[in-house]
C-alpha cells in the first residue's frame, strides 16, 4: 500500500474504538492566491471544535469548492477522508484537498483524544544543521530560509517547479526542475505539499543519500505514522491552540497569529498511532 492507503488504516482504526465527530462546516479563504503555484489554506471544522486543514492549490478553485460546502456539511468524516487517495487532478483537485483536509481535521482528533500534542519547534529550518561542504536539498524554494543554509558553508540545490526561476543564482543556489539533482544531498527540506500533490514518494525515493528528510508546513500534521516508516526523519508543522481565533483570522483573511504554533517532531519522539488509539 502506498502512504496515503496506510495513514487512512490508521485512522479507521481511531474511528473504530471512538466514534469520530461529524463535519461541522467547511470553511474557504477569502479570495483564491493569484499566483497559479500559490496556495491558501481552506479548514475544515467537525462537531467537537477540532479543525482540519487543506490547501486550495492551482488545481483547486475557491468556485469548485464552494460547491461543496453545503455537500460535507454533517458529513461522515471518516468517508470523506477517501478522497486522499483520489489522484492529484480528479475534480480539480478538490477531491483530495478535501479529503487530506479530513484526513487532517482526524488526525488532530486522535492527537487532541489520546491527550497528545506535538512539541514546539525550536528554530524555523526543521532542525537542519548544514557543514561547510555539504550538500543540501530543498523541495520547493523557501527564500527566507536559505541565507540560514548558506551561511554554514553548505550548498544548496532546490527543486522547484517555476521554471522562470531554474538556474544558479548569484549566490551559487542551484534551482532545478530535475529531481535526480537531489540524489547527492545529504540532508533535504521538503514542502509539506508533496503530500497533497502525489508527489512525495517519488521525491523520497531521488534523495538516496539523504541521512535527513524533513517535511515542513501545515500539511505536514498529519499521523506521521506512514511517513517515518518511508523515510521521513522530522515533520515541521502548525499546531492550532485557538481553533474559534484560528477561523476568525480565516474570515478575515488576516495571519492566525497566536491561534497557531509552529511544532517539530522527531521520528524517535513519536509514540506512534498505536499508543495514541490505545489512549482514546
Amino acid at each position: 500500500m502506498n502512504f496515503e492507503q496506510d495513514t487512512l488504516a490508521l485512522l479507521a482504526l481511531a474511528a473504530a474504538r471512538r466514534t469520530p465527530p461529524r463535519v461541522r462546516a467547511l470553511h474557504l479563504p477569502l479570495a483564491q492566491p493569484d499566483d497559479a503555484l500559490s496556495g491558501a489554506w481552506c479548514v475544515l471544522e467537525l462537531d467537537d471544535g477540532t479543525l482540519g486543514l487543506g490547501y486550495v492549490r492551482h488545481g483547486s478553485s475557491l468556485e469548485a469548492l464552494q460547491a461543496h460546502v453545503t455537500a460535507v456539511t454533517g458529513a461522515d468524516a471518516l468517508a470523506l477522508t477517501a478522497g486522499f487517495t483520489a489522484a492529484p487532478d480528479a475534480d480539480g483537485g478538490t477531491t483530495r484537498t478535501l479529503g487530506f483536509a479530513a484526513v487532517h481535521a482526524l488526525s488532530n482528533w486522535l492527537f487532541r483524544g489520546a491527550g497528545w500534542a506535538p512539541p514546539p519547534a525550536d528554530d524555523s529550518v526543521g532542525g537542519l544543521r548544514p557543514e561547510a561542504g555539504e550538500t543540501i536539498g530543498m523541495i520547493g524554494l523557501f527564500g527566507p530560509l536559505v541565507p540560514r543554509l548558506l551561511a554554514s558553508g553548505a550548498q544548496l540545490v532546490v527543486l522547484e517547479l517555476r521554471r522562470e526561476l531554474h538556474g544558479t543564482r548569484d549566490d551559487g543556489v542551484l534551482v532545478t526542475g530535475d529531481a535526480a539533482a537531489l540524489a547527492e544531498c545529504t540532508q533535504v527540506l521538503a514542502t509539506g505539499t508533496v503530500l497533497l500533490n502525489g508527489s512525495f514518494e517519488r521525491m523520497r525515493a531521488a534523495c538516496v543519500a539523504a541521512q535527513r528528510f524533513v517535511l515542513i508546513g501545515p500539511s505536514a500534521g498529519i499521523v506521521p505514522d506512514a511517513l517515518f516508516a518511508r523515510g521521513v526523519t522530522e515533520l515541521g508543522g502548525a499546531w492550532i491552540v485557538d481553533p474559534l481565533s484560528y477561523l476568525r483570522s480565516l474570515a478575515q483573511g488576516t495571519k492566525p497569529g497566536a491561534a497557531a504554533r509552529k511544532f517539530r517532531l522527531v521520528a524517535a519522539d513519536y509514540p506512534g498511532a498505536s499508543a495514541l488509539i490505545e489512549r482514546l
